[in-house]
């Protein structure tokens, strides 16, 4: 079963992780910062901000490719991947900034962790019953 949904999502989510890196290196030039953070709070702020999407979206992928691949219906699949891309743009947004803006950066946290709870809650019941 091919997973077309889920692949939508990780398209998205894939570009959005490109321009990611690429403001990452844009705030390298800027800030004359050629490798690591140098203890630049700037370049270390971007740095992290690229570092939580790398950490949390490879899994929401997965949870939602196995939901997919279970036969979890497209609702759900769009659902949860949307939920998922929203939650990054918005945890990107808020943490991206000097000063961070909290709404969005722990508003884009707790979408991210309720998509990886229900994603994850959905494979195991599938698995199990």
């Amino acid at each position: 079963m091919p997973l077309t949904l889920t692949a939508l999502y990780a398209g998205l989510l894939g570009l959005f992780y490109v321009g990611l890196s690429l403001w990452v290196v844009k705030v390298r030039v800027n800030q004359k910062v050629a490798s690591g953070d140098k203890g630049n709070p700037v370049m270390q702020n971007a740095m992290r901000t690229h570092a939580n999407f790398a950490e949390y979206v490879p899994m929401g992928l997965i949870l939602i490719g196995l939901g997919e691949a279970q036969g979890m219906p497209a609702v759900g699949t769009h659902a949860l991947g949307a939920a998922l891309l929203i939650a990054r743009l918005m945890h990107a947004f808020g943490m991206g900034r000097l000063p961070h803006i909290p709404a969005l950066r722990g508003g884009g946290a707790t979408l991210t962790f309720v998509v990886l709870l229900i994603a994850a809650l959905a494979n195991l019941g599938h698995a199990l019953f």
